[in-house]
């Protein structure tokens, strides 16, 4: 029994068909990388999954229970804030909110939605602003922090929640190449705690080190999906074959 699955979504904006029937399942503690060229989709599924874009046909399970069937149901505002809570997601801006310092940004939805003591909240957020390797800047503002520190902020906020699935959209797409490193490592320290997480990403040998799987997305259609090996060293489809022929990446 897979502890994550999505099954058949399917999502239009207008006309445009943008996801035209992913499914795919997730072991817990696996990392799923998703791949492709902009505007195939890989954005609008993380958006799906997170439920920032309803999905037109689809449905969602957690550990076999149904949390979201778009033929079924009508969902609510209320209902849809709650199914969220299985999910954290980092942007790729950082949306941290420049009138709290570190520690407030990361001690806020817990405190709006108000589940545990404030010093318990307190002392979570701390923690995690160690694990990012944050201790050092915990008093300063969002204005002080270079993006990559930003960026780990987000990321501590989001497990702030402790969320099912993390995940992540592009999150080193607004750094400058000397701050990304310092961001995935973040995110491979928390491969190794078994954190199972969905990364929308353009670092293709981040990719293939860190993923249990890869989905190369194309034209709103799964066209791979596999083991990092399985993807990048030996693909199957022509589609996936340019695309690694046409990146910039070099995939080591």
């Amino acid at each position: 029994m897979a502890y994550f699955e999505v099954e058949n979504f399917k999502k239009s904006f207008g006309k445009t068909e943008v996801l035209k029937g992913i499914s795919f399942s997730l072991e817990k503690g696996e990392v799923l990388s998703v791949i492709g060229s902009s505007g195939g989709g890989k954005t609008t599924l993380l958006r799906c999954v997170n439920l920032l874009h309803n999905p037109d046909i689809g449905s969602m399970k957690i550990n076999d229970q149904t949390i979201f069937d778009a033929e079924k149901n009508k969902y609510t505002e209320k209902d849809i804030r709650n199914i969220r809570l299985h999910f954290g997601l980092v942007f790729q801006q950082f949306n941290l909110f420049p009138q709290y310092n570190v520690l407030e940004n990361v001690m806020l939805a817990p405190k709006l939605l108000k589940i545990d003591t404030i010093d318990s909240i307190k002392d979570k957020a701390i923690q995690l602003i160690d694990k990012v390797g944050l201790s050092a800047s915990i008093d300063k503002y969002p204005h002080q922090l270079s993006g990559g520190q930003q960026q780990r902020v987000a990321i501590a906020r989001a497990l702030a929640l402790d969320p099912d699935i993390l995940c992540f959209d592009e999150p080193t797409s607004a750094l400058d190449p000397e701050l990304t490193g310092e961001v995935l490592k973040v995110i491979k320290s928390l491969r190794d705690t078994g954190r199972t997480m969905i990364i929308v990403t353009h670092e293709m040998n981040f990719a293939k080190t860190v993923s249990d799987k890869v989905m190369f997305i194309s034209d709103g259609l799964i066209e791979e999906f596999g083991t990092p090996y399985e993807v990048f060293d030996n693909p199957k489809s022509e589609k996936t074959k340019q695309f690694f022929k046409n990146s910039l990446e070099q995939i080591g």
